[in-house]
């Protein structure tokens, strides 16, 4: 998120000509790199615990943040991203080293808890644009950007150390020993890969709004980027403070169930979000001779046929969207007729003389999207910790390997979504795609929990299957 708000800023400024493709791998390579080691990082701390892993991964990722002050170049900035994407490796580390001082019924509200700490990305994308204008005196010094780099290299490293000295070691004794090939036996498991797609969906789904909903705003509602970045945030703080009531919830009821409600609300809740701002032209009703004749007058209130005469409704005031006010919920519409003849024309029995127009509006109100996409936003985040509390109950002693795998397929989302969104947009044209794709992978989820749910229950519960069928088809 930090590398968001400085290769914008840095680009707005004039202070580096990148193109938009140039911005789209610098903001999207450190989370791509945190994502594909969240695997191996996650089997290191299996083996040699989460206290000196956590604290040498904040250590390394100091030290290349810090090299981000001195990046001149693309190429630069390009390596050094590349390298301090590694923090974002992190949350394998903490879920596996997390999990080991807790009993079971306690893990998904402690791993819910180490979960709040995704709100610091919301946090950096309000906060280090001030920071970034305190440091350059609003533009007056514009060189100074290379302090906001090595402020959060300096926290990074005064964590590490705070966290190695105020903690103990620990670690799985299960797996000690075991080679390589005995630390990924786990992966073999479709369940793990299924949780991996629902981690896709709720955090790799968040990680791509929290970047795109800010051009969305800009583009669909006219917004500043300053104010588009505040909505934004409505999206991506709640969702990563709630995680931690998202793991009591688990624990309360089973993470089942809160997979059951996150899913069945994410697809009601991006069904009502497909729908876009618009405004539609339709042919609407005309009006036809009687009989034949000749058409004396027109206006723009009657049309007069020999003796007849044809009563018109007036094409109204139609303002734009942008002169629109109030909240509109539903959509408006308004009729009108438009002659098709002139004085003078010879008409047949049921020609058309005046054709039909209808103007259907409707406003996709920003105060109801952005209520929707919190909503959204709020149910992704208690989806986070209940996807993770599954793997204690199904991988007791191997929660930084699947936990590892779980985050870097959530990681990759967060890194394709952006361009999945790009590439939907482009060929249709349409905002709201980005809502659709989300609905169809709500649904696939949704779909395939339910189906292996259906198969668990029948295998260990087929005489209780049976008495609930039995039940409704009585």
């Amino acid at each position: 998120m930090l590398n968001g708000v400085l290769v914008t800023f840095l680009v707005t400024n004039g202070i580096y000509n990148w193109d938009k493709a140039q911005m789209g791998w610098l903001i999207g390579i450190p989370v791509l790199t945190g994502s594909i080691m969240r695997l191996p990082v996650g089997m290191l701390t299996d083996r040699y615990g989460g206290r000196i892993v956590y604290a040498l991964l904040m250590v390394l990722s100091a030290v290349l943040m810090y090299l981000v002050s001195y990046a001149d170049t693309f190429h630069e900035f390009f390596l050094a991203s590349l390298g301090f994407g590694l923090s974002g490796a992190s949350f394998a580390v903490g879920i596996a080293y997390t999990s080991v001082w807790f009993k079971k019924e306690q893990q998904g509200t402690v791993l819910g808890i180490f979960g709040v700490g995704n709100a610091g990305a919301a946090l950096t994308s309000m906060g280090a644009p001030v920071i970034l204008r305190m440091l350059t005196n609003n533009g007056a010094n514009l060189e100074a950007w290379r302090v906001l780099p090595q402020l959060y290299a300096a926290a990074l490293m005064l964590m590490a150390v705070v966290f190695y000295l105020l903690t103990y070691p620990r670690k799985t004794a299960h797996n000690q020993g075991y080679t390589v090939g005995q630390q990924l036996s786990p992966l073999k498991h479709m369940r793990v890969w299924r949780f991996g797609l629902y981690y896709f969906l709720v955090f790799g789904g968040f990680v791509a709004l929290s970047q795109w909903l800010v051009p969305y705003y800009v583009s669909v509602y006219t917004m500043t980027v300053a104010t588009a970045g505040l909505m934004a945030a409505i999206f991506s703080l709640p969702s990563g403070v709630i995680r931690a009531l998202g793991g009591w919830m688990s624990d309360r009821w089973g993470a089942r169930t809160v997979m059951y409600w996150v899913l069945g609300s994410c697809v009601i809740f991006f069904l009502l979000l497909t729908v876009p701002r618009m405004e539609i032209t339709s042919p609407g009703e005309g009006i036809l001779a009687f009989r034949p004749g000749t058409v004396v007058s027109v206006s723009p209130n009657e049309i007069v046929v020999g003796s007849d005469r044809f009563a018109l409704v007036p094409k109204p005031d139609n303002p734009g969207p942008n002169e629109r006010e109030g909240t509109r919920v539903l959509p408006t519409s308004s009729s009108w007729q438009e002659p098709v003849v002139q004085p003078g024309d010879k008409v047949q029995r049921r020609q058309l003389l005046a054709r039909g127009v209808t103007h259907i509006y409707f406003q996709a109100n920003v105060w109801i999207f952005t209520a929707l996409v919190f909503a959204a936003g709020i149910m992704m985040g208690i989806g986070k910790s209940a996807v993770y509390r599954h793997i204690p109950d199904y991988f007791p002693t191997d929660v930084g390997v699947v936990g590892g795998i779980v985050g870097v397929l959530g990681g990759l989302g967060g890194f394709v979504g952006p361009i999945i969104f790009g590439y939907l947009l482009k060929g249709t044209g349409v905002w709201t795609t980005s809502w659709m794709f989300l609905l169809l992978l709500s649904v696939v989820c949704l779909a395939w929990m339910h189906v292996v749910i259906q198969r668990m229950m029948r295998r260990k519960q087929p005489a209780l299957v049976r008495q609930i069928e039995e039940n409704q088809e009585a």
